[in-house]
C-alpha cells in the first residue's frame, strides 16, 4: 500500500533538485547570450566612471627601453599623473593579442595617450619573448601572473583595453582585439573625451 505521506515528500525532494538546476541553466544561458551575441565589445562595464582599482604589479624582468633602461612595472599611482592612459591587458598565449599587436605599436607611435600593459596569467619568459619578437609598445608593464589584478579590473578575457582619464577614472572599456576601425572610430575619440574630462556614457 502506498504511503500517502511519502508521496508529497518525494515530490518536494524532486523539486528541491530541479529548481536549482533550472536556475543554473538560466544563468548560463544569460551569460552566454551577453558574452557571445552581437558585438562583444559592447558589454557594459560597471567600472566606467569609477576610479581604477588599487593594484601594484612588478615589472617584466629583462625588458628594456630603447636606451637600455628597464621598463617599469605598473600601479594605480601611474594612472593619476595628469595624463590619459591606455591600459591593454594581454598575454603571449592569446592569439587575438598577437593579431592586435601591430595596432598597439602604431597606437603608441601616435602619442595621443600613454600606453601601458598588464601581462595576464603569463610566464614572464614567454611575455619577454613575445615582446622581443614583435616589439614593445608599452611605456610600463605590470606582471599579473596570478590574474588577481585583472579580476579587480573586471576583465572577461584577453585582450581587453581600457582608457583611463587624467585623474585615474576609467573612461572606456573595449573587449576583444582592437581593429583599425575600432581605433579610428572609437579609441581615438574616447581619448579625446578623456582629455576633455568627459567619460563615455556606458560602454
Amino acid at each position: 500500500m502506498t504511503d500517502p505521506v511519502s508521496q508529497p515528500a518525494r515530490r518536494s525532494a524532486r523539486w528541491a533538485v530541479v529548481i536549482p538546476l533550472v536556475l543554473f541553466a538560466a544563468l548560463v544561458a544569460l551569460f552566454y547570450f551577453r558574452l557571445y551575441s552581437g558585438d562583444p565589445s559592447t558589454i557594459p562595464s560597471a567600472l566606467i566612471g569609477r576610479p581604477a582599482p588599487e593594484f601594484t604589479l612588478p615589472p617584466l624582468d629583462g625588458l628594456k627601453t630603447a636606451d637600455g633602461s628597464p621598463v617599469p612595472g605598473l600601479s594605480k599611482a601611474d594612472l593619476t599623473q595628469g595624463h590619459v592612459t591606455i591600459v591593454n591587458v594581454w598575454a603571449s598565449w592569446c592569439a587575438p593579442c598577437r593579431d592586435e599587436h601591430p595596432l598597439l605599436l602604431r597606437l603608441s607611435q601616435l602619442g595621443r595617450a600613454r600606453l601601458v600593459g598588464i601581462a595576464y596569467k603569463d610566464e614572464p619568459a614567454n611575455s619577454l619573448k613575445f615582446l622581443g619578437d614583435l616589439g614593445n609598445p608599452f611605456a610600463a608593464i605590470g606582471v599579473d601572473e596570478k590574474g588577481r589584478a585583472a579580476i579587480d579590473w573586471g576583465v572577461y578575457g584577453v585582450p581587453e583595453t581600457f582608457i583611463v582619464g587624467k585623474d585615474g577614472t576609467i573612461a572606456y572599456k573595449h573587449i576583444g582585439p582592437l581593429t583599425e576601425a575600432a581605433i579610428t572610430d572609437i579609441i581615438l575619440p574616447e581619448i579625446d573625451k578623456a582629455e576633455r574630462g568627459t567619460a563615455s556614457a556606458g560602454l
